[in-house]
């Protein structure tokens, strides 16, 4: 797999290490994150089983897809917001717009808290087809709360770009999470998962918290009436983002609700677990699009050309640093589902590499998506998350139906296939363009060598070639993405190994 050698200025070089210096920070705390993760899945895993699994993944549905609705979309507005008002100088406008931010925050999560255990009793009958669930479901309303304040606190971060920052909250928040959640699994068995998400929860608020106070605001007196009026532009911005987000959440609640009650809990333990190892996969990209890519392209959201330089260095970079660790997880699914899991999670496997090959999909498709959120183009996001919502719902529901539980990541497939499509469409109609040719040879490259690889693990019946077959392109494709990130950022790969022997 090769590359036209296209030489760029300083400038683009410059761009490229910074993209590069903001993915590995970010990436690092996500490798963190995922490892942590892994180690409270791993326990899930061996003492609650694959029902406790299936049971662990619904609960956190409905706690995300409560808190999307209750959140009104202000943590993606928040970062748009507050990224404004700090690039005006103002410092007196970005203190009130962040006292705004806060008390928004601990209003929708109080809100979203009630509206949980209200709902409880219908939740557990379309959820489970029973009322036994009711009372912990009305006490996940706690985490809703909980899960507001941090994700305000963390757009605050993010909006004024503190990089480092959201690093650290990402890394204490997984490591309190697990600390505080084993012990309510090894305790309690399924009765500790609430507890442990709830625990969970507020060790992830806590660090938000420390972190976001630390940030210098101007001293200001804001009345809840006059907090109350400009809270209604973050609503107003967030409405259409909260509308999409809910679409996403209820879509993935029904995934996981369907698979409950045609396969069991056991059966949607086996797509959760497929489905926690492949979004972990990739997290340290995607977190670093949120992080610093986000507010960078709200910068220069007015510009075209500034915007398609942005979302083409960006769709590069990403393909580059993910593509390693998806032909890596596609050769290693059946070592890296019994290490994380058990043997008795074997049924995972094929449905995890089929979840891998659309994550090169979210992978192409992300860049793009976060050029109508940085532009406030609400309706249109909305309508791109509502086809891909449908597209995927529609899909599990057929396609289980034929090939069983693997359906569903055949359906994750088409959904990003088509999704991707419809912002290629949308970015070419309103920036005038949309992937440029390095762009695209590199995506065609990295899908043909994916495809292949997981052909080859799911197909080839000799173990030894394929094995050695897959190792071989999957360590070779990734030297191959260290050289281009390397020729990107106008740093050899051997000055980058110099540098890293002279900082020991």
């Amino acid at each position: 797999m090769s590359l036209p050698q296209e030489s760029g200025s300083a400038g683009e070089s410059g761009r490229y290490r910074a993209v590069l210096k903001s993915t590995s920070l970010i990436g690092g705390a996500s490798a963190v994150n995922i490892l942590v993760g892994m180690v409270r899945t791993k326990f899930v895993a061996i003492l609650l089983g694959p029902a406790g699994v299936g049971l662990a993944g619904v609960y956190g549905q409905i706690v995300a897809l409560a808190s999307m609705i209750s959140g009104l979309g202000i943590a993606s507005s928040g970062v748009r917001q507050v990224a404004e008002a700090a690039g005006t100088g103002d410092e007196r406008h970005v203190a009130r717009t962040v006292v705004t931010l806060r008390r928004a925050a601990w209003a929708t999560g109080a809100l979203g808290m009630l509206a949980l255990a209200a709902a409880s009793l219908p939740v557990s009958r379309a959820t489970f087809g029973d009322d036994d669930h009711a009372w912990p479901i009305a006490l996940l309303g706690i985490a809703v709360l909980l899960g507001g304040v941090s994700s305000a606190q963390a757009s605050l971060l993010r909006g004024v770009r503190r990089i480092a920052d959201v690093a650290r909250v990402t890394v204490l928040g997984a490591v309190g999470g697990t600390a505080v959640s084993i012990p309510c699994y090894y305790a309690f068995g399924l009765r500790g998962v609430v507890a442990a998400l709830v625990l969970a929860s507020l060790a992830g608020a806590a660090p938000s918290w420390w972190y976001a106070r630390r940030l210098p605001l101007a001293p200001v007196r804001l009345g809840w009436g006059e907090s109350a009026r400009q809270a209604r532009g973050l609503v107003a911005l967030g409405a259409s983002f909260m509308v999409a987000g809910v679409l996403s959440a209820a879509t993935t609640y029904f995934v996981q609700a369907l698979l409950t009650r045609t396969f069991g809990l056991a059966g949607a333990g086996m797509y959760q677990a497929a489905y926690s190892l492949s979004g972990a996969l990739i997290g340290f990209v995607l977190g670093a699009m949120a992080a610093d890519y986000y507010p960078r392209l709200a910068a220069v959201s007015s510009d075209d050309a500034a915007v398609l330089r942005a979302v083409n260095e960006q769709a590069q970079v990403a393909v580059l640093l993910a593509l390693p660790g998806l032909l890596a997880m596609t050769v290693f699914a059946p070592v890296v589902v019994r290490l994380f899991y058990a043997a008795e999670f074997a049924a995972a496997i094929p449905i995890l590499r089929w979840l891998v090959l659309g994550l090169l999909g979210r992978v192409v498709s992300w860049p793009l998506g976060y050029v109508l959120l940085a532009r406030g183009s609400g309706r249109l996001y909305l309508a791109a998350e509502a086809t891909a919502c449908a597209v995927q719902a529609a899909s599990v529901a057929v396609l289980t139906r034929a090939f069983g539980l693997a359906g569903a990541g055949v359906a994750f497939v088409l959904t990003y296939v088509a999704y991707t499509a419809l912002l290629l469409l949308v970015l070419r109609r309103t920036a005038g363009g949309s992937w440029n040719a390095r762009t695209r040879r590199l995506n065609a490259a990295a899908a043909a060598v994916l495809v292949a690889v997981t052909a080859n693990a799911a197909l080839n019946p000799e173990p030894i070639s394929r094995w050695g077959l897959g190792v071989v392109l999957a360590a070779a494709t990734g030297w191959f993405c260290l050289a281009e990130l390397m020729r990107y950022s106008g740093v050899s790969v051997v000055q980058a190994l110099s540098r890293l022997r002279g900082a020991r």
